[in-house]
């Protein structure tokens, strides 16, 4: 895929002349503590108020607003692109990052006996995904099983050894940072073992544009790449992007078929109906607040420096061993583990979310992989220390009570 574009600028100088976002600059609630930006984001308020305005406008004048929309959509579709620092003609604009995937999926044929390879951190929607695509092929999904304190070098061999071994390998699902388990793959070696091995590769970037200053980049030589634009960047929701290299775009249709469908990718993907495309254009809008606002390179800087000291606090607050979680950790993202009686399945993980949020007025992630939970920290511009040390005072007494119940 085409990278470095247009380099937009990282921070300092102009950029820095103003503060980084709080708390007051968001829509969120000031009394619940909100220790999960990465599920889900948080948007700005003026790129809310630009949000209204938008849908003020075509619900003003729909006819006048379909009419121009797809000339908008291509100048948000250039800015975005400036920002991933690609061309505007490989990317196009889809709902979510599950949505680029199963894109992807949908537009490729398998052959019958080929193996579709992805991870044990793959996230469970794009997961389903694959399985769903493969059954009516009779292709088959080989997973590879990453442990949790894998090193780069480990994983390397793992997808080595995968790709080398059975039937040829047509497609590969790889994470760029994991959902459950916050880990930073190594990418660059995963692409080109598996080019090697003759197979294509889908990355599932969800968490890396804003965490990571060249996504795209890391991911060099991917066939195809998707990432959310409502997570870190702080867009609104149902915005995210699908990267693909010219080599294989014009294979590339979107999941509802309408008028704009015969026109060569990316503007296949612009005109889909009466659909409601306000947040891809109001996304240019949330990287220029980040970026007159203290810049993405501060941004980032500061959100991992938060996460990290939030991880040593409530490590030692719930006397949990990080050794081995401390390998290839994601950008702003850390793992706490659970005792290993807590948090054993997705449901009962999310159950223990639900009574942190209730009990404690604190929204985290608690994830379950391999049969162990995790607490899954992530941490925004928004986030201070404090909100840290209230959950840090306040968890073990919950957590210990939830142990006694399920013992």
């Amino acid at each position: 895929m085409t990278t470095q574009v247009q380099k937009p600028g990282a921070g300092g100088g102009a950029e820095a002349a103003r503060a980084l976002p709080a708390l007051a600059d968001f829509a969120l609630d000031p009394e619940v503590h909100h220790l999960n930006h990465g599920s889900f984001g948080a948007v700005p308020r003026p790129v809310l108020d630009h949000l209204a305005a938008l849908r003020a406008e075509m619900e003003g004048n729909p006819d006048a607003w379909w009419r121009t929309l797809t000339g908008r959509i291509a100048a948000a579709r250039a800015e975005v692109a400036a920002f991933l620092r690609t061309s505007p003609d490989s990317l196009a604009f889809v709902p979510n990052a599950s949505a680029g995937a199963s894109t992807v999926l949908a537009s490729l044929r398998f052959p019958a006996g080929a193996r579709i390879l992805m991870t044990d951190h793959t996230y469970g929607a794009v997961a389903m995904g694959v399985r769903r695509v493969a059954a009516p092929h009779g292709a088959v999904v080989d997973t590879v099983h990453v442990p949790l304190d894998a090193s780069t070098e480990e994983i390397s061999s793992l997808f080595a050894e995968k790709l080398a071994s059975g039937a040829p390998v047509a497609l590969v699902v790889v994470d760029q940072i994991t959902s459950p388990t916050a880990r930073l793959f190594p990418l660059p070696e995963i692409v080109a073992a598996s080019h090697a091995a003759g197979a294509r590769v889908l990355v599932d970037g969800a968490h890396a544009p804003g965490l990571l200053a060249d996504p795209l980049g890391h991911a060099s030589g991917a066939d195809y790449w998707t990432g959310n634009l409502h997570k870190w960047t702080c867009g609104p929701r149902g915005t995210a992007a699908l990267v693909a290299a010219e080599n294989v775009a014009r294979e590339l249709v979107p999941l509802v078929n309408s008028w704009g469908a015969p026109n060569p990718y990316p503007h296949s993907f612009d005109e889909q109906g009466t659909q409601d495309v306000t947040g891809w254009l109001a996304v240019p809008g949330s990287l220029a607040f980040f970026a007159e606002r203290g810049g993405w390179e501060a941004a980032r800087e500061t959100m991992d420096r938060t996460v990290t000291a939030a991880q040593a606090l409530l490590a030692e607050a719930l006397r949990a061993d990080l050794a081995g979680v401390r390998v290839n950790e994601a950008p702003s993202m850390r793992l706490i583990p659970l005792s290993p009686v807590l948090a054993t399945d997705r449901d009962s993980a999310a159950a223990l979310q639900l009574r942190i949020a209730d009990e404690l007025r604190c929204e985290v992630s608690v994830t379950s992989w391999d049969g162990r939970g995790f607490l899954r920290l992530s941490a925004h511009v928004y986030n201070r220390p404090e909100e840290y040390a209230y959950l840090a005072e306040r968890l073990p007494a919950l957590l210990a009570a939830a142990e006694r119940e399920a013992a």
